[in-house]
């Protein structure tokens, strides 16, 4: 067996509520208690968000991999980035001076992973001539939610970096996680042989009005 990289969590979830954040305050890692909506709680409640939008479309991959296995391996590629996106939450979680060394973290590995996986599945694509709408498969729209998702977690995790000390693989994974979503979801549609909903500007209202 390998070794393992990460400690285990530490968790022994036997009640649920507590009623100690009924008061508008809940804990950090480290115990400090802070605001609901103080900055370092909203960027991982995003990620939260984040992370439950692609359990959505990782129960559509496990749906569709019957029409192309490749969907399947899709699929897992969204499950590994979930168990990702609670390393993440677990060392925003955590202030500096409280990270263990061997803390679940996201690392350079993380981030070079996507990077193969965008370039290998760009190739399958064509190029694009204009933007694309989320669209034509229920797979394709998911990816698109959670992509926005995913840049909305970027905005407030850069946000947050200008008042706090925040790890730099953090920024980068998320820039790169958004990119990542962008090609997945035109490659599922290219799969599923789908074609993309392209940006025509003269499809509007007002274009369409009769002269």
């Amino acid at each position: 067996m390998a070794e393992k990289i990460f400690d285990d969590p530490r968790l022994a979830l036997n009640r649920i509520y507590t009623r100690r954040g009924d008061s508008g305050e809940t804990s950090l890692a480290g115990g400090q208690r802070v605001a609901k909506d103080s900055a370092r709680i909203e960027y991982y409640g995003t990620v939260d968000e984040l992370n439950a939008f692609l359990g959505a479309a990782a129960i559509s991959c496990q749906d569709l991999a019957g029409h192309d296995a490749r969907i399947g391996l899709l699929g897992g590629m969204i499950r590994r980035v979930q168990h990702e996106l609670f390393n993440l939450g677990s060392i925003l979680a955590t202030r500096p001076e409280d990270i263990h060394p061997r803390q679940a973290r996201i690392t350079s590995a993380e981030i070079e992973q996507l990077e193969r996986e965008i370039d290998a599945m760009n190739e399958d694509l064509p190029a694009l001539r204009s933007f694309v709408l989320p669209g034509g498969s229920r797979l394709n729209t998911e990816l698109h939610i959670a992509r926005t998702v995913c840049r909305r977690a970027e905005r407030l995790l850069v946000a947050l970096a200008r008042e706090e000390q925040i790890p730099p693989e953090a920024v980068r994974y998320l820039n790169r996680l958004s990119d990542a979503l962008f090609v997945w979801s035109r490659w599922a549609n290219f799969v599923l042989g789908v074609p993309e909903l392209l940006w025509d500007p003269n499809q509007s209202a007002s274009a369409r009005r009769p002269a």
